[in-house]
């Protein structure tokens, strides 16, 4: 048993009959009344957010979780096909479980959290920032570096990134899959 001392960002709790992730959390004190205990939650097993208060000093019920290393292998009419780097055994999740599954490309480590109560996967990590190739992209000017005006570029996994105005066809790019958004040019 765990209470809301307990509570940290990423922790995975049972509330309600569904599994919610810890987004964000903070405590309001009043001179008059305990202390309350709120937090952000995202759903695991669904696509809900919620806020929601306890009493400090209230029971929680965290889940335990394992955080696995796997390589994604291809997509299919069944979902997306990871394998466990150290067991071999393949897994097959839905898009939604992924978190950015627009920009995953075969032979990619993410990481897996898996339920141990259960052995089910709950969500996909992709690395915060990967090195994708840029498949097509308009040419850029001579020059066009003054301004921080960015232009649309595919990368080879078929998504769509905003990029600089210097960025060309065939370069490498690191790209931040929490948001989507073009880090740097990546030199060979």
């Amino acid at each position: 048993m765990a209470n809301t001392s307990d509570i940290s960002r990423g922790l995975i709790i049972k509330l309600d009959g569904s599994l919610y992730k810890i987004v964000e959390f903070g405590e309001n004190k009043t001179a008059r009344a305990a202390a309350k205990v709120w937090a952000k939650l995202k759903g695991v097993d669904n696509n809900r957010t919620i806020e929601q208060t306890w009493n400090s000093g209230d029971t929680i019920y965290p889940i335990r979780v394992e955080r696995k290393n796997f390589q994604f292998l291809y997509k299919d009419d069944s979902g997306y096909n990871f394998m466990d780097n150290e067991t071999f055994e393949q897994i097959v999740a839905q898009e939604n479980l992924v978190d950015a599954p627009q920009f995953l490309k075969d032979g990619q480590e993410v990481s897996v959290l898996v339920n141990t109560e259960s052995d089910t996967p709950m969500s996909i990590e992709l690395p915060d920032k990967i090195v994708l190739k840029v498949t097509y992209s308009e040419p850029g000017m001579k020059g066009d570096t003054a301004t921080r005006t960015l232009k649309p570029a595919t990368v080879e996994t078929g998504a769509t990134v905003m990029v600089p105005l210097f960025v060309n066809e065939g370069e490498l790019i690191r790209v931040n899959t929490k948001t989507g958004d073009y880090v740097e040019r990546v030199k060979e």
